[in-house]
């Protein structure tokens, strides 16, 4: 009787299990036996990994053989368990010594040729096995970069079963035959799959900074280009209101490129939750800038908050995680899958429940909301261009709830842009660099007033705190708490106006929020004028 066991990862959401892949030889009748709860494309690899050993060069053992994969209580899916299995029974069989494979966690799916391809999340995958303690990993080879972003863990990149074997043998490794220049590599087609799990989104700037967005190509709009300013620097979900035309989606493009870039840890986070998406680029392992997702207004609730039939993937609020969530049209989205972002936007991330298990994703972004006035956008409160009767006008407003809309920090009207500004010139306000310059500072002002707590930016203090540890200068939150007692504000609104204010401060180099702070902040949430400068530049 022979026996072998080497380790692999199932991955739940995100987050990975360390499983134990044993391999026992019995005599008997031959057959292979998978145990262990297996999908469907976990139980095709008993003709894969049959195939990929015997082309390898390998015997096949013709004895009873069964394979069990544990805990058996953890359901396991996709095909990242090829490798630890063909090694398994080659151990079993004592092609391999069994006392290699014991401490060795494999990733990776066997084609019939005995090649071995990527699989969607290695990232997560080995981020658990260093977890759980696990030193040394085997990997695709066109995955070894993305593996070796975990410190602490050896990896070794295969590209065929082969070449597998004679490392673990201790025998020559032999030769793949090189990629034709100017063919594509087949084995990359595993690192990039999209239409799984993200159907009908896309990532902007996710691998380098985007130049070719600037906010300098904005004309005019000094309102929405300071909301703007102000929710990169602190972090707060913004919604711009205003006819076709006038630059909403111009805006919100030029966001993620006034972000601060992401730190190691943020990195990691939204590259796992890309992995295991199958969206990350050949070549490109980690994502170290804002990712921007804009999915279309016809968007299920599944492609928003993640799920889908099966194992859930994560939807747009997780692949938008640490950066900007961008929804066009927001009126025309479901009213149900809008509502289902207000636990993300409180929580920051989204936990899914499904009959096989319950998945938690992260979910920390900046939402933008982009709206028309009214059904046909022209409606303002000076012209009379707009033809649909003041019920449609409501109608279509109420489509977004308030208790979604309470959630959101700054509210502002983007107006028409007018002739005179489209055509004077040398008028450009300032670039994407002076402004992120700007936000960089604020970050780090806010950065070193939570050093030692939970929390990063001002979005994210929760009231109580707020209002216990952090005070606004005496006398400025007049206005805003007699805007409560009339029933503008309700107490969330309020938090989120001194949240504001204190990233009105940061931007401008104020110790704490005075009265001019808190005015703009409170035309922001409003939109009503305060009789403040609406430039940050003017504040200073």
């Amino acid at each position: 009787m022979g026996f072998a066991r080497t380790c692999s990862v199932a991955l739940v959401g995100v987050e990975g299990v360390v499983v134990e892949v044993q391999a026992d030889l019995e005599p008997g009748v031959a057959a292979f036996t998978l145990v262990g709860l297996p999908d469907k494309s976990l139980s095709e690899s008993r003709d894969r990994v049959r195939a990929a050993v015997v082309n390898s060069g390998g015997e096949w053992p013709q004895k009873k053989l069964t394979v069990g994969l544990s805990p058996a209580s953890v359901p396991k899916a996709g095909s990242g368990f090829d490798l630890a299995v063909a090694c398994a029974v080659l151990g079993a069989a004592e092609r391999i010594d069994p006392r290699v494979l014991a401490d060795i966690v494999m990733i990776g799916e066997l084609g019939l040729d005995g090649r071995v391809r990527p699989v969607r999340g290695i990232l997560p995958a080995v981020l658990a096995a260093a977890d759980a303690g696990y030193e040394q990993v085997v990997v695709p080879e066109c995955a070894a970069a993305e593996a070796s972003l975990v410190p602490g863990v050896s990896v070794l990149g295969v590209r065929s079963l082969r070449q597998l074997i004679a490392v673990l043998a201790d025998e020559p490794v032999p030769d793949e035959e090189p990629k034709e220049q100017g063919r594509p590599d087949p084995l990359l087609a595993g690192l990039r799959m999209p239409g799984t799990g993200a159907a009908g989104m896309h990532s902007m700037g996710a691998n380098e900074p985007d130049h070719g967005h600037d906010l300098a190509d904005v004309v005019g709009q000094i309102s929405a280009r300071t909301a703007v300013e102000v929710a990169a620097a602190g972090g707060h979900h913004l919604f711009l209101e205003g006819p076709p035309g006038a630059g909403k989606t111009m805006l919100a493009e030029r966001l993620p490129a006034i972000l601060p870039r992401l730190s190691r840890q943020e990195s990691l986070e939204v590259t796992a939750v890309h992995s295991v998406a199958g969206l990350l680029p050949p070549g490109r392992p980690l994502i170290d800038v804002a990712p921007y997702c804009a999915p279309h207004h016809s968007a299920t609730m599944q492609a928003l908050v993640g799920g889908g039939a099966g194992t859930a993937r994560p939807g747009a609020v997780s692949l938008s995680h640490r950066g900007v969530l961008f929804l066009d049209e927001a009126p025309e989205f479901n009213s149900h899958a809008l509502d289902a972002l207000r636990q993300p936007l409180e929580a920051g991330h989204v936990v899914i429940a499904r009959s096989a298990g319950v998945v938690r994703f992260p979910a920390k972004f900046l939402m933008v909301l982009a709206a028309n006035p009214c059904p046909c956008g022209r409606f303002s409160q000076t012209g009379d261009l707009c033809e649909c009767p003041p019920s449609a006008i409501r109608r279509y407003q109420a489509r977004l709830s308030g208790p979604l809309l309470d959630r959101v920090d700054l509210r502002v009207e983007v107006d028409r842009v007018t002739r005179a500004q489209l055509t004077e010139r040398g008028a450009r306000g300032e670039s994407t660099a002076t402004v992120a310059e700007r936000v960089r500072a604020a970050r780090e002002r806010a950065s070193d007033r939570l050093a030692g707590t939970p929390w990063r930016t001002n979005s994210e203090i929760p009231g109580r705190e707020l209002r216990s540890r952090w005070y606004a200068a005496v006398g400025a939150m007049d206005e805003a708490e007699r805007n409560l007692e009339r029933g503008v504000l309700t107490a969330r609104g309020l938090d989120r106006v001194l949240r504001v204010a204190w990233t009105v401060a940061d931007l401008v180099g104020h110790d704490r929020p005075d009265a001019t702070d808190v005015a703009l902040a409170l035309q922001l949430r409003t939109g009503v004028p305060r009789g403040v400068p609406m430039a940050i530049g003017a504040l200073t």
